[in-house]
């Protein structure tokens, strides 16, 4: 796994801080439940903190599913907010807030398309298991496929801030980097 597939699956630190609200779905069984206790599958989510707006679809990302994504440098300033372009809508299950998920991705970096990480390294069928809206991955990550269906591909575009921030994940990713993932929806858990 490289280096910054590890960091991006296991950034706890600050996701943890901004996702706090997300909830994570979890009871404490530690403690003795009341026998009046709802199930985990009836406890409501808090509402995720974060949130993407749509944009279009960037021109260039390939809608065959099959085919390893590349992403085109922008010749616009990056956004400062999260932004998702759904490329190609699936018509399986939904993730929402709170969902397990397993996405391919290929990730690099908004200004000059060079990719930097992807799950296609290892084969075309790797995939990567996260939370929406959980602690775990990057917060923009963990946000941007919210809404998607099984079988789609989106592109989501990260600011900094929730990427990795000023610090950066060195030597890889510079700080204040804007990113761009394009993601498959592979499974909803």
């Amino acid at each position: 796994m490289s280096a910054v597939r590890t960091r991006l699956v296991t950034t706890t630190a600050v996701v943890a801080l901004a996702l706090t609200a997300c909830g994570d779905g979890v009871i404490d069984t530690a403690a003795p439940a009341p026998s009046t206790a709802p199930s985990p599958s009836a406890v409501p989510l808090a509402p995720c903190p974060i949130t993407a707006t749509e944009v279009p679809a960037p021109a260039g990302v390939t809608a065959d599913l099959q085919t390893k994504p590349v992403v085109t440098p922008s010749p616009t300033p990056p956004p400062t907010e999260l932004q998702y372009a759904d490329i190609v809508k699936g018509s399986g299950a939904e993730a929402v807030n709170g969902s397990r998920v397993e996405v391919k991705y290929v990730g690099a970096f908004y200004d000059t398309g060079q990719e930097f990480d992807s799950s296609w390294k290892a084969s075309p069928t790797q995939t990567i298991p996260f939370g929406i809206c959980q602690s775990g991955v990057i917060p923009g990550f963990a946000v941007g496929p919210a809404g998607m269906k099984v079988g789609g591909r989106r592109a989501i575009t990260i600011p900094a801030r929730l990427g990795y921030g000023m610090r950066g994940s060195p030597p890889t990713i510079p700080g204040g980097a804007t990113l761009v993932f394009v993601v498959d929806l592979v499974k909803v858990l």
